[in-house]
């Protein structure tokens, strides 16, 4: 039979924050395995510790406490089939958990321990993306430009805008649009 008692210290709520997570609509578990060595209050931390965080969105304190007491009474019925782990779990209770049937609250938070619990494995190894897709030396850099091109950047790192036109064509292309009124596109007359 495991005991498990009660997270008090607000780093440990936020510590148990950053690790594994399991989402129901009555409620979100959050736990981390603690170390072998981690002591509390003096004396070393054995076994399950569990807090309870409901906010007030979920509803009036009268409604809160009740959520509370569902809570802590399910959890009372589940320990002797809690893993026997040295594990923090913060229980987020939602609005649903008032009234939802306790056999399903049971149900939520055995498999929130059996997940929340469960060690991590080694990180599967994935395939760096090409250097074209991250961003890298490949990567094509800059947009559209307003003029239907793209933009490159020259060596010394400034914009300049490429037309598709060839070079010796780009410098008329450019003074024909720059003639332009803005207005009605029409020229100067020139």
């Amino acid at each position: 039979m495991s005991t498990i008692e009660r997270l008090k210290r607000r780093s440990d709520f936020l510590a148990a924050a950053n690790g594994r997570r399991f989402h129901t609509e009555r409620m979100t578990a959050q736990g981390r395995l603690r170390d072998a060595g981690e002591q509390r209050d003096g004396a070393p931390a054995e076994g399950l510790h569990l807090g309870f965080t409901i906010t007030k969105r979920v509803g009036h304190a009268t409604e809160r406490n009740r959520i509370r007491r569902r809570l802590r009474e399910a959890v009372d019925a589940v320990a002797e089939d809690a893993p026997v782990i040295a594990a923090d779990i913060v229980l987020i209770a939602r609005r649903p958990a008032l009234t939802a049937p306790f056999e399903i609250l049971k149900d939520d938070l055995r498999r929130a321990l059996s997940t929340v619990t469960k060690p991590r494995g080694p990180k599967p190894f994935a395939k760096p993306a090409p250097k074209a897709a991250r961003g890298g030396p490949g990567a094509p850099r800059g947009g559209p430009t307003p003029s239907g091109g793209a933009e490159r950047r020259t060596r010394s790192g400034e914009a300049e805008a490429t037309t598709g036109i060839p070079a010796e064509d780009a410098g008329s292309a450019r003074t024909t649009t720059l003639d332009r009124h803005a207005c009605d596109g029409s020229s100067d007359g020139q």
